[in-house]
């Protein structure tokens, strides 16, 4: 893509906020994984791994005993680091005889020993008699892993056969549930009593029955339908629920009353070659990516345990196995910092630095300092029938723990202008620049929020003398495209031309921070600290319209000098530097 591409260039191609389909993963077969790389690692290491074991069943049936499988699953398990909890999707034995169950529970002394928290859920094999609810009363199943308690057990029905655990990981917690085959309406009562007295604890679920696949699509089966109904849907702080029961695996991503997404999976193996060999399903929560990585990996084979038709059985690389999906708000607390004075964000070159700090709405006229000391206030503008207000939310690293929010349209909104008779006006940063600033993008995004600008030059390319391209447009702009994409477009002092960087496709609810530096020949772009890929090779010295005295705007973009796009959304510290920072002197270092 030419780096003279305007705004409106894209939006006359068709460009503009068309995101292409997303590949699935690259999937390698199981003989081949040790070269496949590692997931990418947190910075912080706040990533942790949920285990989740289906189905053994064909491994325990009648006097057909084979454990190994499911020891190896264990030993494997013990030994991995960040493991916080083991879950069993029941049908664990084929029959529910007491000797298949007893010769079952063995494995599981692997992670008691080992004190690794764990949670078994009894399936329809299980059970003498599956004709029955979780009122059904002692079975050699509940015989055998009821005493089984885990620390991390927070309570458990009267029944036996539903119990609630606390999960630790990375320094957050989420609430587990761990329910029967066949749900009795006291057993919802129970579950509900549960989600109600843990309201703001992000929750899975785990189930025997609750959404079949035939073709990797997930339907909800008819239990599913009653797990969803009475449980899932009404409480919004279940992300996630796993079932095993059907195959072959599949998953589902429904919306709850409240809008949310939730993650419905099932995983299954006991259709493949030797029962499944004790699969198991592994789920890394990374909280700074925010993501949650599934594999499927059977450790028997990695022991060496199986013959080659195993191996070539159970090759478990299909999207239903190895995928990703996005964590919810909820799980991914941020760690937040002290707030930091503005004096000490005042380094070497410091021309302008505006920190959002009050209370209520901002009046049309209304200043707010420039707590550099030079001078460049910035002064509310615009129609205002819906005022800017003051809000005490923030990027976690952010110096001023409070922003602005925009949420006005360009007949009714506010936007900020320096005053006009700041200094960063005439400003042409010849030697160099850094500007920064943190914002946050609404929820949803939309076409109404598409090419707003955090800070833009109020004056057009073509009023600060430039000929070629789309001169309508600002001299400087750091924007938000339709994507949503980061584009700092600027016309240089030395070139006739524009010049852009490009960001990548931003996700909305959430803050970030940018930082566009320049070192006298080159600009590069940074989000939360790291470069993007889009940043051009153009020789680019200074920022053109200096010369005109014009204002710089906040929140809000202009075309040919007019008031184009309101900012929606909400933005935090700005503070602009004459030379080029280094990612270690960012507001975020």
């Amino acid at each position: 893509m030419s780096t003279t591409l305007s705004r409106r260039s894209m939006l006359a191609s068709g460009l503009a906020g068309a995101g292409a389909a997303a590949a699935g993963p690259f999937l390698l077969p199981q003989n081949a994984r040790a070269a496949a790389p590692a997931a990418p690692a947190s910075a912080s290491g706040r990533v942790f791994t949920l285990a989740v074991i289906p189905d053994t069943q064909y491994l325990f049936d009648g006097e057909s005993l084979h454990p190994e499988p499911l020891a190896e699953t264990m030993k494997s398990l013990s030994g991995l680091k960040g493991l916080v909890f083991v879950a069993h999707l029941g049908d664990v034995v084929q029959n529910g005889l007491a000797q298949e169950v007893e010769a079952a529970k063995k494995p599981f002394d692997i992670l008691v020993k080992k004190k690794i928290p764990f949670s078994v859920i009894a399936g329809n094999h299980d059970l003498p008699n599956s004709n029955t609810d979780d009122q059904r009363g002692p079975t050699p199943f509940l015989d055998a892993f009821a005493p089984l308690t885990s620390r991390q057990r927070i309570a458990r029905d009267a029944g036996g056969y539903n119990s609630a655990y606390t999960v630790d990981g990375a320094g957050t917690q989420f609430l587990l549930l761990a329910l029967d085959w066949r749900l009795s309406t006291a057993g919802i009562a129970w579950a509900r009593s549960v989600l109600e007295a843990n309201a703001g604890t992000p929750t899975i679920i785990t189930v025997h029955d609750s959404v079949s696949a035939d073709s990797g699509t997930g339907v909800q089966s008819t239990h599913g339908k009653l797990v969803w109904e009475k449980l899932v849907n009404e409480y919004p702080q279940v992300f996630l629920s796993i079932n095993g029961h059907f195959w072959p695996s599949g998953r589902l991503t429904r919306e709850n009353a409240a809008g949310r997404p939730v993650e419905l999976h099932l995983a299954n193996y006991q259709q493949l070659y030797f029962g499944g060999a004790a699969a198991v399903r592994l789920y890394r929560f990374d909280l700074d990516r925010r993501v949650v990585d599934v594999s499927t990996e059977v450790p028997h084979i990695e022991a060496g345990g199986l013959n080659e038709l195993e191996r070539e059985e159970l090759q478990l690389t299909a999207a239903t196995d190895r995928f990703s999906f996005a964590l919810p708000p909820s799980l991914t607390p941020p760690v937040r910092r002290e707030p930091r004075p503005a004096a000490a964000m005042l380094i070497r070159g410091t021309e302008a630095y505006w920190r959002f700090e009050g209370t209520g709405p901002l009046a049309t006229g209304s200043r707010v300092a420039d707590a550099s000391g030079r001078g460049n206030a910035l002064i509310v503008a615009g129609p205002s029938t819906v005022p800017l207000s003051f809000a005490s939310d923030s990027h976690p690293a952010q110096p001023a723990g409070s922003s602005l929010t925009f949420s006005g349209s360009k007949e009714t909104g506010a936007y900020l202008l320096t005053a006009d008779n700041a200094p960063i006006n005439k400003a042409s940063f010849g030697n160099g620049y850094t500007f920064e600033a943190f914002f946050k993008l609404p929820e949803p995004f939309t076409g109404d929020s598409a090419w707003s600008a955090i800070i833009s030059r109020w004056v057009s390319a073509k009023a600060a003398g430039r000929v070629k391209g789309e001169v309508d447009e600002p001299a400087a702009t750091l924007s938000v495209s339709g994507g949503p994409e980061l584009q700092w477009c600027i016309y240089p002092a030395n070139l006739e031309r524009s010049v852009t960087n490009w960001g990548h496709e931003l996700r909305s609810s959430r803050w970030w921070h940018v930082a566009v530096v320049n070192d006298g020949r080159h600009t590069t772009m940074y989000v939360d600290g790291c470069s993007v890929v889009r940043n051009p090779s153009t020789v680019n010295k200074g920022l053109a319209g200096g010369e005109t005295g014009a204002p710089w705007a906040v929140g809000a973009y202009s075309w040919a000098g007019e008031l184009d796009k309101m900012w929606l959304g909400s933005i935090g510290d700005i503070r602009i530097v004459s030379r080029a920072l280094a990612p270690g002197e960012f507001m975020i270092a």
